[in-house]
């Protein structure tokens, strides 16, 4: 719910979550006004400050250093793919706990 809120935010919608114990997989339609970068810091930012509200022990552990996201991401563009098909590449990866 978290990434739902701020993709509203950004007139963006998130279409697939999903992810492992040490990173999350985003399918977000956004539309072309919208800088990705912003978009991704704003995904992280509001995630971490709202995630270490929370105060979950086991994500204390997970940590990169002090840091809940590490400052790198990968954002790429699926033009050439059908969305199934990338949703259905994030729908298989773990869970995150």
């Amino acid at each position: 719910m978290i990434f739902s809120n701020v993709c509203k935010d950004f007139e963006s919608t998130l279409v697939e979550f999903d992810g492992e114990d040490d990173h999350v997989h985003l399918l977000v339609n956004y539309p072309p006004k919208v800088s990705i970068s912003k978009l991704v810091n704003s995904l992280k930012g509001v995630s971490s400050h709202l995630i270490r509200k929370m105060d979950f022990p086991s994500i204390q552990k997970n940590l990169w250093g002090a840091a809940l996201w590490s400052l790198s991401y990968f954002a790429g563009s699926c033009g050439g793919a059908s969305i199934d098909i990338v949703r259905q590449y994030i729908e298989q990866q773990k869970t995150p706990h």
